[in-house]
C-alpha cells in the first residue's frame, strides 16, 4: 500500500492508544487535521495528552474530543475561543499546561531537531516559570524549557505527493511543518494528492521523510472560520464615488 491510505480512519489504524500523546496541527480553525481528528473521535481512546495551538471551539475539530472526554491534559497556548474547555478547566475536568506560544513553538521545533532542552526570557518572573531552572546569560535571566515529543502527530497539507512530501498554504504553514518533525508517527490528511515528481522541490516544506501515513481530505471538506470579521461594503452612492469592478 505504500504510505497512501484510503481515509482518515485506515490511517490511523493500528496507532491509537489511550494515554498516547498527539501533536495536532493547525492554528485555530485554519490547517486543522479535521478528518483525522474525527477518526480518533469514533475510535474512543481517551486519557489523551493532545499538544496544540488551542483547542479548537465547542463541537469543532479538538472540541469535539474535549467534549467526548477523551482529552486528559492540554497543552497550548491559547483556549478562549472554546467555552466547554473553560468549564472543564475549572471544574478540575481537565489538566491545563499554558505555555506562551513562541515558546509552544520551539518546545516543538527543538523536539523534531532532537534539542532536549533550550533557555528563554520569556516567562521569567511569571507563572509560567514556576518549578522551572533558570540560569544567568550575559547578565539576564533565562527559563530552561523541555523540548515537546509526541507519540504521534495528526497534520493538514495543500498539497501533498504520494512520498509524503508536503505543501501548506498561508497561517496552515505555522504549526503543522515543526509538528511533522516531532512525533514517532507523523500522518498528514492532504487536500490534493499528486504523484511522485510533481511537486517543486523548491517548494515543499515537509520532506516525505517525516510523514509515515497520508489520506486524501474527503470530499466535501469544509474549511471553517472562527470569527468572519469583514467590513460591510459601502454602495457606490454612499461613498459618492463610481462602482469599481
Amino acid at each position: 500500500m505504500g504510505k497512501v491510505y484510503p481515509d482518515a480512519t485506515a490511517a490511523l489504524a493500528g496507532l491509537l492508544r489511550d494515554g498516547m500523546t498527539i501533536l495536532s496541527g493547525g492554528f485555530g480553525l485554519c490547517g486543522i487535521p479535521a478528518a483525522l481528528i474525527d477518526a480518533i473521535l469514533a475510535s474512543g481512546v481517551k486519557d489523551l495528552t493532545v499538544v496544540s495551538n488551542n483547542c479548537g471551539i465547542d463541537d469543532v475539530g479538538l472540541g469535539k474530543l474535549l467534549r467526548n472526554r477523551q482529552i486528559r491534559k492540554m497543552i497550548a497556548s491559547y483556549v478562549g475561543e472554546n467555552a466547554e474547555f473553560e468549564r472543564q478547566y475549572l471544574a478540575g475536568e481537565v489538566e491545563v499546561e499554558f505555555t506562551p506560544q513562541g515558546t509552544l513553538a520551539e518546545r516543538i521545533r527543538a523536539g523534531g531537531a532532537g534539542i532536549p532542552a533550550f533557555y528563554t526570557r520569556t516567562g521569567v518572573g511569571t507563572a509560567v516559570a514556576e518549578g522551572k531552572p533558570t540560569a544567568e546569560f550575559d547578565g539576564e535571566t533565562y527559563l530552561m524549557e523541555r523540548a515537546i515529543r509526541g507519540d504521534l502527530a495528526i497534520i493538514h497539507a495543500w498539497m501533498g505527493d504520494t512520498e509524503g512530501n508536503l505543501i501548506y498554504r498561508l497561517t496552515a504553514r505555522n504549526f503543522n511543518p515543526i509538528m511533522a518533525t516531532a512525533a514517532d508517527v507523523t500522518v498528514a490528511q492532504v487536500e490534493h494528492l499528486v504523484p511522485v515528481g510533481q511537486l517543486n522541490p523548491d517548494h515543499i516544506h515537509t520532506p516525505g521523510i517525516y510523514v509515515k501515513r497520508i489520506c486524501p481530505v474527503p470530499a466535501g471538506y469544509q474549511k471553517l472560520i472562527e470569527k468572519r470579521t469583514v467590513r460591510p461594503r459601502s454602495s457606490p452612492a454612499a461613498a459618492g464615488t463610481d462602482a469599481v469592478g
